[in-house]
Protein backbone atom coordinates (compact mmCIF):
# COMPACT_ATOMS: atom_id res chain seq x y z
CA UNK A 1 0.00 0.00 0.00
CA UNK A 2 1.33 3.41 -0.91
CA UNK A 3 1.82 5.77 2.06
CA UNK A 4 -0.62 8.67 2.27
CA UNK A 5 1.04 11.82 3.57
CA UNK A 6 0.03 14.89 1.58
CA UNK A 7 -2.06 14.99 -1.58
CA UNK A 8 -2.80 17.95 -3.88
CA UNK A 9 -5.16 17.17 -6.72
CA UNK A 10 -7.99 18.30 -8.91
CA UNK A 11 -11.36 17.10 -7.66
CA UNK A 12 -14.18 15.15 -9.30
CA UNK A 13 -17.40 16.75 -8.04
CA UNK A 14 -20.30 14.32 -7.62
CA UNK A 15 -22.45 15.96 -4.91
CA UNK A 16 -25.16 13.30 -4.88
CA UNK A 17 -26.43 12.25 -1.45
CA UNK A 18 -26.77 8.61 -0.37
CA UNK A 19 -24.53 7.07 -3.01
CA UNK A 20 -24.61 3.43 -1.98
CA UNK A 21 -22.05 0.73 -2.61
CA UNK A 22 -24.18 -0.82 -5.37
CA UNK A 23 -23.93 2.45 -7.28
CA UNK A 24 -20.19 2.65 -6.59
CA UNK A 25 -19.64 -0.93 -7.84
CA UNK A 26 -22.73 -2.82 -9.07
CA UNK A 27 -23.24 -6.34 -7.73
CA UNK A 28 -22.55 -8.01 -11.08
CA UNK A 29 -18.87 -7.06 -10.69
CA UNK A 30 -18.47 -8.77 -7.31
CA UNK A 31 -17.54 -12.19 -8.67
CA UNK A 32 -13.86 -11.56 -8.04
CA UNK A 33 -11.75 -11.53 -4.91
CA UNK A 34 -9.00 -9.74 -6.81
CA UNK A 35 -9.14 -5.94 -6.85
CA UNK A 36 -7.30 -5.70 -10.18
CA UNK A 37 -9.35 -4.00 -12.88
CA UNK A 38 -12.27 -2.94 -10.70
CA UNK A 39 -11.64 0.74 -11.46
CA UNK A 40 -13.14 0.17 -14.92
CA UNK A 41 -16.45 -0.77 -13.24
CA UNK A 42 -16.59 2.20 -10.86
CA UNK A 43 -20.04 3.84 -11.13
CA UNK A 44 -20.67 1.55 -14.13
CA UNK A 45 -24.43 2.17 -14.31
CA UNK A 46 -23.89 5.95 -14.41
CA UNK A 47 -20.63 5.99 -16.32
CA UNK A 48 -21.56 3.96 -19.40
CA UNK A 49 -24.33 4.19 -21.98
CA UNK A 50 -26.48 1.10 -22.74
CA UNK A 51 -24.18 0.22 -25.65
CA UNK A 52 -21.17 0.14 -23.28
CA UNK A 53 -19.63 3.39 -24.47
CA UNK A 54 -18.59 6.01 -21.89
CA UNK A 55 -21.31 8.58 -21.24
CA UNK A 56 -19.69 11.96 -22.05
CA UNK A 57 -22.13 13.67 -19.65
CA UNK A 58 -20.88 11.77 -16.58
CA UNK A 59 -18.19 13.55 -14.54
CA UNK A 60 -15.76 10.62 -14.41
CA UNK A 61 -15.62 10.72 -18.21
CA UNK A 62 -14.71 14.41 -18.50
CA UNK A 63 -11.18 14.58 -19.97
CA UNK A 64 -10.07 17.10 -17.33
CA UNK A 65 -10.99 14.67 -14.52
CA UNK A 66 -8.88 11.74 -15.68
CA UNK A 67 -5.98 12.49 -13.35
CA UNK A 68 -8.05 13.63 -10.34
CA UNK A 69 -7.31 11.74 -7.13
CA UNK A 70 -10.02 13.27 -4.93
CA UNK A 71 -13.78 12.72 -5.15
CA UNK A 72 -16.16 15.27 -3.63
CA UNK A 73 -19.36 13.32 -2.95
CA UNK A 74 -22.68 14.09 -1.28
CA UNK A 75 -23.82 13.19 2.22
CA UNK A 76 -23.91 9.58 3.52
CA UNK A 77 -21.42 8.27 0.98
CA UNK A 78 -20.93 4.49 0.84
CA UNK A 79 -24.20 3.48 2.47
CA UNK A 80 -25.80 0.14 1.65
CA UNK A 81 -24.05 -3.21 1.64
CA UNK A 82 -20.66 -3.83 3.17
CA UNK A 83 -18.77 -4.73 0.00
CA UNK A 84 -15.05 -4.00 0.21
CA UNK A 85 -15.09 -3.89 -3.60
CA UNK A 86 -16.42 -0.30 -3.36
CA UNK A 87 -13.15 0.93 -1.87
CA UNK A 88 -11.19 -1.24 -4.33
CA UNK A 89 -13.04 0.27 -7.31
CA UNK A 90 -12.43 3.85 -6.14
CA UNK A 91 -8.74 3.11 -5.63
CA UNK A 92 -8.59 1.24 -8.94
CA UNK A 93 -9.84 4.30 -10.78
CA UNK A 94 -7.15 6.40 -9.11
CA UNK A 95 -8.86 8.06 -6.17
CA UNK A 96 -6.87 8.36 -2.93
CA UNK A 97 -9.48 10.34 -0.96
CA UNK A 98 -13.22 11.00 -0.83
CA UNK A 99 -14.65 14.16 0.75
CA UNK A 100 -18.18 14.09 2.14
CA UNK A 101 -20.24 15.40 5.04
CA UNK A 102 -20.67 11.81 6.30
CA UNK A 103 -19.74 8.23 5.46
CA UNK A 104 -21.38 4.91 6.21
CA UNK A 105 -19.36 3.25 9.00
CA UNK A 106 -18.58 0.02 7.15
CA UNK A 107 -17.51 1.89 4.02
CA UNK A 108 -15.27 4.19 6.10
CA UNK A 109 -13.58 1.21 7.73
CA UNK A 110 -13.11 -0.61 4.41
CA UNK A 111 -11.69 2.55 2.85
CA UNK A 112 -9.19 3.15 5.65
CA UNK A 113 -8.03 -0.48 5.64
CA UNK A 114 -7.31 -0.27 1.91
CA UNK A 115 -5.52 3.10 1.74
CA UNK A 116 -8.46 5.31 0.71
CA UNK A 117 -8.89 8.34 2.99
CA UNK A 118 -12.47 9.40 3.84
CA UNK A 119 -12.44 13.11 4.73
CA UNK A 120 -15.47 14.31 6.68
CA UNK A 121 -16.20 18.03 6.46
CA UNK A 122 -18.98 20.25 7.86
CA UNK A 123 -21.89 21.04 5.48
CA UNK A 124 -20.81 24.66 5.06
CA UNK A 125 -17.31 23.59 3.96
CA UNK A 126 -18.84 21.06 1.56
CA UNK A 127 -21.07 23.78 0.05
CA UNK A 128 -18.12 26.13 -0.31
CA UNK A 129 -16.09 23.45 -2.13
CA UNK A 130 -19.01 22.64 -4.46
CA UNK A 131 -19.38 26.35 -5.29
CA UNK A 132 -15.63 26.93 -5.74
CA UNK A 133 -15.11 23.88 -7.95
CA UNK A 134 -18.29 24.63 -9.89
CA UNK A 135 -16.90 28.06 -10.79
CA UNK A 136 -13.38 26.81 -11.48
CA UNK A 137 -12.95 23.04 -11.90
CA UNK A 138 -9.20 23.48 -12.41
CA UNK A 139 -8.76 24.37 -8.71
CA UNK A 140 -6.81 21.90 -6.61
CA UNK A 141 -7.47 20.82 -3.06
CA UNK A 142 -4.74 19.69 -0.64
CA UNK A 143 -5.15 17.03 2.02
CA UNK A 144 -2.42 16.83 4.67
CA UNK A 145 -2.95 13.68 6.71
CA UNK A 146 -0.21 14.46 9.25
CA UNK A 147 -1.96 17.68 10.32
CA UNK A 148 -5.43 16.40 9.36
CA UNK A 149 -6.08 19.51 7.28
CA UNK A 150 -7.96 20.04 4.07
CA UNK A 151 -7.09 23.28 2.30
CA UNK A 152 -8.24 25.03 -0.85
CA UNK A 153 -8.00 28.51 -2.36
CA UNK A 154 -9.27 30.75 0.40
CA UNK A 155 -9.95 28.18 3.09
CA UNK A 156 -8.86 25.40 5.38
CA UNK A 157 -10.52 22.95 7.77
CA UNK A 158 -9.50 20.08 9.99
CA UNK A 159 -10.97 16.61 9.68
CA UNK A 160 -11.14 13.65 12.06
CA UNK A 161 -9.42 10.32 11.45
CA UNK A 162 -8.94 7.27 13.64
CA UNK A 163 -5.39 7.43 15.12
CA UNK A 164 -4.54 3.80 14.30
CA UNK A 165 -5.82 4.14 10.73
CA UNK A 166 -3.87 7.40 10.38
CA UNK A 167 -0.65 5.70 11.50
CA UNK A 168 -1.21 2.85 9.03
CA UNK A 169 -1.96 5.25 6.15
CA UNK A 170 1.09 7.41 6.88
CA UNK A 171 3.29 4.31 6.94
CA UNK A 172 1.61 2.69 3.93
CA UNK A 173 0.70 -0.53 5.73
CA UNK A 174 -2.52 -2.42 6.31
CA UNK A 175 -3.34 -4.13 9.62
CA UNK A 176 -1.29 -7.20 8.73
CA UNK A 177 1.62 -5.04 7.67
CA UNK A 178 1.40 -3.21 10.98
CA UNK A 179 1.57 -6.51 12.90
CA UNK A 180 4.49 -7.70 10.78
CA UNK A 181 6.34 -4.48 11.57
CA UNK A 182 6.23 -5.57 15.23
CA UNK A 183 7.69 -9.00 14.54
CA UNK A 184 10.81 -8.46 16.69
CA UNK A 185 8.78 -7.16 19.65
CA UNK A 186 6.35 -10.07 19.35
CA UNK A 187 9.22 -12.58 19.21
CA UNK A 188 10.86 -10.99 22.29
CA UNK A 189 7.56 -11.12 24.19
CA UNK A 190 7.07 -14.79 23.28
CA UNK A 191 10.63 -15.62 24.34
CA UNK A 192 10.06 -13.93 27.73
CA UNK A 193 6.73 -15.67 28.15
CA UNK A 194 8.15 -19.12 27.39
CA UNK A 195 11.16 -18.61 29.65
CA UNK A 196 9.08 -17.40 32.58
Amino acid sequence: MEPFTKLSSRVVVLPVDNIDTDQIIPARFLKTTDRTGLGASLFADWRYLPDGQPDPAFVLNYPENQEAQILLAGDNFGCGSSREHAAWALLGWGFRAVISTSFADIFRNNALKNGLLPVTVPPEVHQELVRLLGRDPSQTVTIDLETQTLSWAGGETHFPVDPFAKDCLLRGVDELGYLLSLEQEIAAFEARRLSG
